[in-house]
């Protein structure tokens, strides 16, 4: 069977970050701190498979890391809070039952560093300078999916340099999530903010719909031919029962169509649409977007 070093278009995963598939198509993500037995999860849906992998792996659950509210991404937060003593970070604006440390954009903090009591304020868990390099995150609002949806950003977890991103349903691998909550203009922003972040960030998203993506975006830029190399790509990585994830914001910024607004595929592609041309970058994203909704592969 490949391996990841014989893929052009997938990141070669970090050796402390795990999927935990689940449902039909999530993955909760389990970080393990390094040199410890504690371990993170990220928007766990089901508690039952990451007690299953704590267990399988002899690690402690310490944090639970939310990004937003959905049920596919929270639904487990209840029990896992019930047979573990994992302290639950999430979006400061969703109103997610069970959130102990609410985060807005710019905090920082150490997802391993709990606070003394479930009581205490998050404060006691923002700005630790003493904290092991690679285990502070981040905190990024990108609404848009949903209105308080935030991303944890690491600018590196033990001895791997690369930075780590785990980003919900805003990015995925060549897409982006539905606009159910929020603006074309505010979605188009948090990935621009994310885009920001170095190309070497390795993307965590929280679902394996990266051959249907990519599936979209080859029938919508068709002038972009490293789209179709990647959808092959993708399709030969899921017949081996491999996972897409993680990417890395380098293969986005290359090949994702809400990425690439500014490129000429993508306002042909915006103006066959709408059936002229558009008027601007959010009119292209929102062109897209919607055509991605509906979109069926032939």
């Amino acid at each position: 069977m490949p391996t990841h070093t014989d893929w052009r278009f997938a990141a070669p995963s970090h050796p402390l970050i795990q999927p935990i598939p689940a449902f039909n198509d999530n993955y909760f993500w389990l970080l393990q701190k390094p040199g410890t037995r504690l371990a993170a999860v990220v928007d766990p849906g089901d508690a039952e498979p990451v007690l299953a992998r704590l267990a399988a792996e002899q690690l402690t659950l310490a944090s639970i890391l939310l990004t937003h509210h959905h049920a596919d991404h929270t639904g487990g937060v209840a029990e896992l809070c019930a047979r573990t003593a994992a302290v639950v970070f999430g979006p400061a604006d969703e109103g997610i039952a069970g959130v102990q440390v609410p985060l807005s954009n710019g905090d920082s903090i150490d997802i391993f560093q709990a606070p003394v009591d479930r009581g205490e304020s998050s404060a006691s868990v923002r700005d630790t300078g003493g904290a092991q390099a690679g285990l502070r995150a981040q905190v990024i609002a990108v609404p848009g999916h949903t209105r308080g949806h935030i991303a944890y950003w690491l600018s590196q977890v033990g001895d791997d340099s690369r930075p780590v991103l785990f980003c919900g349903d805003t990015l995925f691998a060549a897409g982006c999530g539905r606009v159910f909550e929020g603006t074309p203009e505010q979605m188009l922003a948090s990935l621009d903010r994310l885009t920001q972040l170095p190309p070497e960030t390795l993307v965590y998203c929280a679902h394996e719909y990266t051959v249907s993506n990519l599936m979209f975006a080859a029938a919508a830029l068709t002038g972009l031919p490293v789209i179709k190399d990647r959808l092959a790509e993708a399709q030969r990585m899921r017949a081996h029962g491999l996972a897409t994830v993680p990417s890395s914001l380098a293969i986005e910024s290359a090949t994702n169509p809400f990425l690439l607004v500014d490129c000429a595929q993508a306002r042909d592609a915006a103006a066959h649409r709408l059936g002229q041309p558009s008027t601007g970058r959010v009119s292209v994203f929102a062109a897209l977007r919607d055509w991605k909704n509906n979109f069926r592969p032939t």
